[in-house]
């Protein structure tokens, strides 16, 4: 029987909002523009107004802000976190 391989974490850019209005405006850009990343629950380190929020590869960090700026969306922070 195979032995199950063990997930390992990855830095990821966590992007946070302070709405769910914010958060799936972020979704809409993401989809617009091709960005890369996926709205995921805010993970446990972070403390945010909405409990939304864009995970994203660390390398993607730069063009996901400026492609949500360009939007027009408002984020709250961005993070640095290791996840699956």
């Amino acid at each position: 029987m195979p032995v199950a391989q063990k997930r390992q974490k990855t830095p990821k850019v966590v992007i946070t909002f302070a709405s769910t209005g914010d958060a799936m405006a972020a979704e809409d850009a993401a989809r617009t523009y091709g960005l890369p990343g996926r709205m995921i629950p805010v993970p446990s380190e972070i403390s945010a107004g909405c409990g939304l929020s864009w995970a994203a590869a660390v390398a993607d960090e730069e063009a996901l802000l400026a492609g949500i700026a360009e939007y027009g969306v408002a984020h709250e922070g961005v993070f640095h976190v290791d996840l699956y």
